[in-house]
């Protein structure tokens, strides 16, 4: 929803304007600072939640305490429906995280549901600053003796700082005095052990749970005060999120606006204009071709601060399609975080995880991986455009009851196709060729992923990899030709900079 930046100890005022200014992109509605003794504040604004009022920082009524906050609480109402009147001071989602900290202490972060990074500083020189135990919202920091600096973005720091950038870790708060604390994880500690299928049959109460589950998420990530709409690839995560989001749009008398991408004759294209069809979307489609993904791949890199391949090849059709999408809407839903519950991903089905609980211990890392990976692309795609994304299926709810199902029940055997039960969760929902569907990566799916290879072979073919340079020292060996030119264009734009966390190896199927 929006970029912030904080700095406390001995800070330099006109750093942080510098480094605010690099992240307006990511709130180009409204920009806010407050600088205190040994503390400063800055937000470049979203305008999403009570638009006309919520301007940042955020101040209690008697203006001890101020925040800035990037994401969405979904539980804010809920959370500040006890207080008393007055207390209040805007409608903003925001402001319910201020006064939950000022009542109850930093153990407060707990208790906020949704995807956000958080800084706030009190009149008498105390702070506090945390990231959302998903990471689906980012958050870097520099930490000296005498001074320490969060941003939304990587970009944000002064070329100088840059060697010294590392990635907040999800899931923790930080103060002055008791720095770094981890109060929460991204997969819930009661959700970690493999569970045992008594039988080997789901019925439909199982069903049920799931679908509510889905369904409730979806609810959630549609609150609103602008319009909302969905990046519909045709797959069936985002096909099952659009035909929900449609439902509850159409309840209000309003028509769901989505959102498609891909070269002129891909399976993506085609699918979601079923999908479409069948839900009664307003259906808008970005049709791209081989010169424009040439031209979007290097901004690509750049935006995404990352050259892993498989991030690359989706984020050139998903920023092409970012940048038409926010011409019409502010929000966008999308599928992401499916597959890391119901293991749709081909390698989940592969030998090496043919025993459940292998299963569920990969499901488990592929979720605490996100943060690096998808979810960076997804975030830093939409935010260029001052576009925000909301993974439904990364609902902490939703995440315990996926994750309680019993891992058999995911695995590829017995003629089951991938992601099985959600599936048959969401039967009559779209048209049986659409639910059943097999997967495709998105990069594939929308044509971009052949273009971009071929691209890739033009551009470094017949390179002896055996003379290429090493990445950076946390980043793993280069392996092939194309990510060699991913690597390449990202080192132009990004020298010096060591992004820990976005930098972690992956695993290949």
């Amino acid at each position: 929803m929006c970029g912030i930046v904080a700095a406390f100890g001995r800070f330099d005022a006109a750093s942080c304007e510098r480094m605010l200014d690099r992240v307006r992109h990511r709130g180009p509605d409204d920009k806010g600072v407050l600088a205190l003794p040994g503390a400063w504040l800055g937000h470049q604004r979203l305008s999403i939640i009570d638009v006309m009022g919520g301007h940042q920082p955020l101040t209690d009524a008697g203006e001890t305490t101020w925040i800035v906050g990037n994401g969405e609480i979904y539980n804010h109402e809920r959370l500040t429906a006890g207080l008393p009147d007055g207390v209040l001071q805007t409608k903003s989602d925001t402001e319910a995280a201020l006064h939950m900290v000022m009542r109850e202490g930093p153990a407060a972060v707990a208790k906020l549901n949704g995807m956000f990074a958080i800084a706030m500083v009190d009149a008498t020189g105390g702070g506090l600053v945390a990231r959302d135990p998903m990471g689906v919202k980012p958050l870097y920091w520099i930490a000296d003796d005498e001074v320490t600096v969060f941003a939304s973005e990587l970009r944000a720091f002064d070329e100088a700082d840059r060697p010294r950038v590392e990635a907040f870790p999800p899931g923790c708060l930080w103060t002055p005095a008791a720095g770094v604390v981890r109060y929460a994880d991204a997969v819930p500690v009661e959700v970690r052990p493999a569970r045992r299928a008594q039988t080997d049959l789901w019925d439909n109460v199982v069903l049920d749970e799931v679908r509510d589950a889905v369904i409730a998420a979806v609810r959630r990530r549609m609150m609103s005060d602008v319009g909302v709409g969905v990046f519909l690839s045709g797959g069936l995560d985002s096909a099952i999120v659009a035909a929900i989001a449609a439902q509850e749009t159409a309840a209000k008398g309003e028509v769901l606006p989505t959102f498609a991408v891909g070269t002129p004759e891909s399976a993506d294209l085609a699918a979601a204009r079923k999908v479409a069809a069948h839900i009664g979307s307003d259906h808008h489609e970005v049709v791209v071709t081989a010169r424009d993904l040439e031209d979007a791949l290097d901004e690509a890199v750049t935006v995404i601060e990352h050259f892993d391949p498989r991030l690359v090849r989706s984020s050139v059709p998903n920023l092409l399609l970012a940048r038409e999408a926010s011409k019409k809407v502010k929000v966008v839903l999308t599928g992401e975080g499916a597959d890391e519950l119901f293991a749709g991903y081909t390698h989940q089905h592969t030998d090496e995880f043919a025993d459940p609980d292998a299963l569920h211990g990969e499901l488990v890392r592929s979720l605490e991986q996100l943060h690096g990976l998808n979810l960076q692309r997804c975030d830093r795609t939409t935010m260029h455009y001052g576009l925000e994304a909301r993974e439904p299926f990364l609902d902490s709810a939703l995440v315990r009851t996926a994750l309680r199902l019993p891992p058999e029940w995911k695995q590829r055997t017995g003629g089951r196709p991938e992601k099985a039960i959600l599936r048959e969760a969401f039967v009559g929902w779209l048209p049986e060729e659409l639910l059943w569907r097999g997967k495709e990566q998105f990069g594939d799916g929308s044509g971009a992923g052949t273009v971009l290879a071929a691209l890739a072979a033009e551009r470094v073919g017949g390179a002896d990899l055996d003379d290429v340079p090493q990445a950076p020292p946390d980043c793993w060996p280069l392996r092939s030709e194309e990510e060699l030119m991913y690597y390449e264009l990202w080192a132009q734009r990004f020298a010096g900079i060591r992004p820990l966390a976005t930098l972690e190896p992956f695993a290949t199927a």
